[in-house]
């Protein structure tokens, strides 16, 4: 690799004392040609989300198989998860754009000062869960079902889960920096390890296999976080162990806000954005328990299968955000462009063919779960009616991506709002008092639609404000 001498007087901002001059490597984000570059950097973390999407739905699967009050109780505690999830990778997702960004200016100790940070601030984030878990999910629950039975193993599974949280928020927030220096193997192979680990100890201690107690759904909570903390340990050792584009520099370290304020402008919007969903489910799970716990169980078990589509999403945006971040930092409008046009044509078939999955089988779907005749003259025309919004959900998924890669959150929270709250909650309430069940799945349609065309137009606001992306390429 071309090594280059850039001079870095001015580091005011890095957490570490300055130096006048520091060797920084040419960067395959920026060299590479694009639609390679963009294969080679999606499809580890693609194929990651999709394994992390199977054992989700495992793990339903076999609490499904042990009751359906095991799987409502599961259900009425994804949200809860869903929100861990959520606020590990707005943090995470901060910190892999301030690297990206820094990298592609070539300012290689600003980029070395987010890892320490962006690690800091997942720790203090997983206590501040566990301290509000303790004292809220006992209420949360309540809120939403006075069955003693679904409330017990409710409890049981949340307060594990919610108890370690530690355990992903680390191990995102690893996953992120090693993505975005292009790296993108270690977090496939590592995430995978935990969700192999989930799968095969969920029978194993859901239902006391090979002398072990049967847990019920404490077993399903326990595999969870044996999975979970075995990802962050592995993840720990391989940032430590082996060198990388950034260094983990505890040496001369000091506490800087300004590198925090400049993570969380992107961590706070992206965690805003994947927390709507568990507001979302809360919402929903309000209205769906009206009219029966089957569908509630049935939301919970599509929740779960959509993850299936839009993780792969995911996993493509994982790949595509530091390529973007990083042609933005070094002023490459084309490269970033070419990346944006390629990742949209791939999103796009991968919400074509979940939708035509959702729509021919549903019923093979939905009986994976031990689904019962109600929740199947329920569940297949729910599966069909809802999966019409994969695809416009396409266009509201990747242009946010690109937001955030570009430094700007508060556009992809616009977007975000849009489809999973402002639209979506009360075109419900509104709808499923006349048209049902229907009317509930129909908001999705549109709420997707209306995203879709909301980020079309602030990226065409974008394009005409933004000095770099307004401008002609050169001829």
């Amino acid at each position: 690799m071309e090594t280059i001498e850039t001079d870095k007087t001015d580091f005011t901002e890095t957490g570490y004392a300055a130096s006048v001059a520091e060797p920084v490597k040419e960067n395959k984000m920026g060299t590479k040609p694009v639609l390679p570059l963009l294969l080679s950097m999606a499809f580890p973390p693609m194929l990651s989300m999709m394994i992390q999407s199977l054992y989700n739905i495992v793990d339903s699967i076999f609490v499904a198989r042990y009751s359906e009050n095991a799987l409502t109780a599961v259900s009425l505690a994804f949200p809860l998860q869903t929100l861990i999830v959520a606020c590990s990778v707005g943090i995470g997702v901060g910190v892999n754009s301030y690297i990206a960004r820094k990298l592609g200016e070539r300012r290689q100790k600003e980029a070395d000062s987010a890892v320490v940070h962006g690690l800091l601030l997942a720790a203090a984030a997983s206590i501040l869960f566990v301290v509000i878990g303790a004292f809220g999910i006992g209420p949360f629950f309540r809120m939403f079902t006075n069955d003693e039975a679904i409330l017990k193993d409710g409890l049981l599974y949340a307060r594990i889960c919610v108890g370690f949280c530690f355990g992903p928020f680390i191990h995102i927030c690893i996953e992120k920096i090693f993505q975005a220096t292009g790296k993108m193997l270690f977090p496939m192979a590592l995430q995978a390890i935990g969700a192999v680990i989930n799968i095969i100890l969920d029978p194993i201690l859901i239902f006391g296999y090979f002398g072990c107690p049967s847990l019920g759904v404490t077993g399903a909570a326990v595999a969870t976080i044996i999975g979970q903390l075995t990802a962050m340990s592995l993840s720990f050792l391989v940032l430590v162990v082996f060198p990388h584009d950034v260094k983990l520099r505890f040496k001369g370290f000091r506490f800087h806000g300004s590198v925090v304020r400049q993570i969380l402008a992107v961590a706070v919007p992206n965690a805003c954005m994947n927390a709507l969903g568990s507001l979302l489910v809360m919402g929903l799970n309000a209205i769906l328990i009206q009219f029966s716990n089957t569908a509630v169980s049935l939301f919970g078990i599509y929740y779960k299968l959509q993850t299936f589509v839009f993780m792969p999403a995911s996993g493509l945006s994982q790949g595509a955000m530091p390529i973007m971040g990083y042609n933005y930092g070094a002023r490459s409008r084309k490269r970033l462009l070419v990346c944006l046009k390629y990742s949209a044509v791939i999103c796009l078939l991968i919400m074509g063919v979940g939708c035509l999955l959702f729509e021919s089988i549903p019923g093979t779907l939905l009986s994976l779960f031990h689904a019962n005749e109600e929740m199947l003259e329920i569940g297949i025309p729910a599966l069909r009616i809802i999966a019409v919004s994969f695809l416009p959900a396409s266009v509201g998924f990747i242009l946010p991506t690109m937001f955030q890669a570009i430094g700007n959150g508060l556009d992809s929270l616009a977007v975000f709002l849009l489809r999973q709250l402002v639209i979506t909650l009360p075109l419900s309430y509104f709808l499923h008092g006349p048209f049902g069940l229907a009317g509930i799945w129909v908001s999705f349609i549109a709420a997707e639609s209306v995203g879709a065309i909301v980020a079309f137009l602030l990226f065409c606001k974008i394009r005409k404000k933004d000095e770099l992306l307004r401008r002609e390429p050169a001829k």
